[in-house]
């Protein structure tokens, strides 16, 4: 095959999702697949992961998009590596997949599990996310992780165990504001897919520069 010039920030826009293991990356991937095909926008998936394909796995089998709309990056080291240090993996990835799919809108680029640390180069990505969840504790906004304080959106996963796991959910949503200086932060729960249409309008209107209303009333008049 050809070698590919490689041209960071070309064809659709790109989105990351990043944030610690387990906090709901690919779950939310699950919300936000079916979300935009409502709404009339075509995307395609890039997943990171430290030695195996798992991700990617998991989003070819669910039935919820065309399984070679999904790409899968295995990192080798570190996932921080290869969506900050050295994103070129995933250029060239996103770069075969617009090549391979021109009709495409959005590509969305989840990171391997990583610490709040972890960031997006802005030669990969236009926007990204930065996703922690109740589980992990109320004090994830406090510590200031560049991934909690740089991302474009915070959002706080999996709001239903807030009472179960002794978390005090309003004041989270607080110290997270604080912390961001009033930058947009989200709280969801992906199983009963609640916040994901702010995450769909925030995308629509900050990556895509449409008017959400309009992509909405465009999706009904396909019905």
């Amino acid at each position: 095959m050809k070698n590919l010039e490689l041209s960071p920030l070309t064809g659709p826009a790109r989105v990351g999702i990043g944030g610690p293991v387990g906090s709901g990356k690919t779950a939310l991937l699950e919300r936000l697949i079916p979300a935009f095909q409502k709404r009339g926008i075509e995307v395609g998936v890039i997943t990171n992961d430290l030695v195996t394909t798992e991700d990617a796995d998991r989003l070819r089998k669910s039935g919820l998009i065309a399984p070679e709309r999904v790409m899968a990056v295995e990192a080798g080291a570190c996932p921080h590596t290869v969506i900050r240090e050295d994103p070129t993996l995933n250029i060239e990835a996103a770069e075969r997949m617009a090549i391979q799919f021109p009709e495409l809108e959005m590509i969305m680029i989840e990171s391997g599990g990583d610490n709040l640390a972890s960031t997006f180069s802005l030669d990969l990505v236009d926007l990204w996310m930065f996703v922690i969840d109740v589980a992990g504790g109320d004090d994830i906004p406090r510590k200031r992780g560049p991934g909690v304080l740089q991302s474009d959106l915070l959002v706080i996963n999996k709001t239903d165990l807030a009472p179960y796991v002794g978390v005090n959910l309003d004041a989270m949503l607080i110290e997270a504001k604080r912390v961001r200086q009033q930058r947009p932060v989200v709280s969801i729960n992906c199983r009963a897919g609640e916040g994901i249409d702010y995450i769909v309008d925030y995308l629509i209107r900050n990556l895509l520069f449409k008017s959400s209303a309009a992509s909405t009333q465009a999706a009904n008049s396909d019905e």
